[in-house]
């Protein structure tokens, strides 16, 4: 836990990353940069797909509409807040010359998004009003 925190503060501060370790090759730190936005970009439509489930649904059963896009949103707010702390954490091992930082949180998304999609299948199945 203590070392979230200090993740947190290094989220506003990325120059104090520039204090340990070495430089790493640019392309490295290119290349955590760009993982960093596909992980936003999934943020995104994740959260855009949660918009759209409780505004263009209207039919939808009230619960299931709304159970349906807080899952996505949900799902898009924690994509965001791990996005920027996997960069965080991945320049400095980089710069550290340690190994990467692992996570189940692809795992984890992954089977969220396996759930609302199964849920979805089963909202067009039985059918929108009840």
């Amino acid at each position: 836990m203590i070392e979230f925190a200090r993740n947190v503060r290094l989220w506003f501060a990325p120059e104090q990353v520039r204090d340990e370790g070495s430089t790493p090759d640019y392309r490295f730190s290119l290349a955590n940069e760009r993982t960093f936005l596909a992980w936003l970009r999934t943020a995104l439509a994740l959260i855009g797909g949660g918009f759209a489930v409780d505004q263009f649904l209207p039919d939808l059963r009230w619960a299931w509409r709304v159970g349906l896009a807080l899952a996505l949103l949900g799902a898009g707010v924690l994509c965001s807040l791990r996005a920027v702390n996997h960069w965080v954490r991945c320049e400095r091992a980089m710069r550290r010359g340690e190994d990467l930082p692992t996570s189940r949180f692809p795992a984890v998304l992954g089977l969220v998004v396996a759930v609302v999609a199964v849920a979805m299948v089963v909202v067009v199945l039985v059918g929108w009003a009840g």
